[in-house]
């Protein structure tokens, strides 16, 4: 089931799957981030207001703001 990286709550684990449309400005940024189709995320942690984001990524904690967070969007219960 695809949802924006947005939708997931904390502990959730899921696979990249892609961008949202007319996201070119994020899309670039997140692609050098790691961010690629295929990756498993897991969410950390969410700002009481949603923003920020903190996911776990590759080894590493990566917070993303949520404008970044609605354009990622992810496969739940999927890991590569």
């Amino acid at each position: 089931m695809k949802a924006t990286l947005q939708d997931m709550t904390v502990g959730e684990t899921c696979t990249v799957a892609g961008y949202a449309k007319g996201v070119s400005v994020y899309r670039e940024k997140l692609l050098a981030m790691g961010l690629t189709r295929g990756t498993t995320i897991t969410v950390e942690r969410i700002a009481p207001m949603g923003d920020p984001v903190e996911i776990q990524v590759r080894g590493f904690a990566l917070s993303l703001r949520k404008d970044e967070a609605s354009a990622l969007m992810v496969e739940r219960g999927r890991q590569s």
